[in-house]
């Protein structure tokens, strides 16, 4: 698997290249946002790592131009930990977000997971997996091992906290979970994460289940106390 790292800092991407390389993966490196798209566009990589502070366009617009012709998943890579830039960058389709300084074990773990899920959403077969959410549910399937879920026999699309996310709330479906609760269990290992995200995933995911349910809404917003499933 091929994966572009995407960063103006030579240490850096030097230090990611090498715990990438000692995973297996091979890597293309670049140092600016419009090359990025470029290559994006010429070659097929299974990930790609984006530095949010480059030199010509910054990750953020580098993603935005990415989603409009490619799935291919993104790690923003940054040394701004804010809130406000780790919900934009979800918003725009990320799949993680790793702060520097960062542990390139850790990242490579993440890059491990990312590429398994995409893996199984690409070849796994239009049968979902049977999983624990009650029997009468036609609309949704969960596949923990592929960790992916099906919406009407169709794999979804999902980023890795949307993924926990939706299973959370489909295994247990009207129970209603505090945003802290939600943070809680699907946030576990990021714990800087503040709760407002939980607000950005459940809009996001509204939208990717909005094209297969257009006339139901699974996610209900119960306002002051959280959010709970109707199957």
């Amino acid at each position: 698997m091929d994966i572009l790292i995407v960063d103006d800092e030579p240490a850096i991407a030097d230090t990611l290249a090498y715990a990438l390389t000692a995973e297996g993966y091979a890597t293309d490196r670049c140092g600016l946002g419009q090359e990025a798209v470029a290559r994006v566009a010429a070659k097929a990589y299974a990930l790609v790592i984006l530095d949010v502070g480059l030199p010509d366009i910054n990750g953020f617009e580098v993603c935005r131009q990415l989603r409009r012709n490619s799935d291919v998943p993104v790690i923003f890579l940054t040394a701004r930990a804010e809130e406000v830039d780790r919900i934009v960058g979800l918003e725009l389709g990320a799949d993680d977000y790793v702060a520097k300084p960062f542990s390139p074990r850790e990242l490579a773990s993440r890059v491990r997971a990312i590429l398994r899920r995409a893996g199984n959403q690409r070849n796994g077969d239009t049968t979902p997996a049977p999983a624990s959410i009650p029997a009468k549910s036609a609309r949704f399937q969960i596949d923990r091992e592929g960790c992916r879920i099906a919406c009407r026999g169709q794999w979804l699309n999902l980023t890795r906290y949307e993924y926990l996310l939706l299973a959370c709330l489909l295994e247990h479906p009207g129970r209603v979970y505090s945003r802290a609760a939600l943070m809680r269990q699907v946030w576990q290992d990021a714990e800087e994460t503040e709760e407002r995200t939980v607000d950005t995933h459940i809009k996001t995911l509204r939208g990717k289940l909005r094209a297969l349910l257009p006339d139901h809404d699974p996610i209900v917003t119960h306002r002051g106390l959280g959010y709970s499933a109707v199957l």
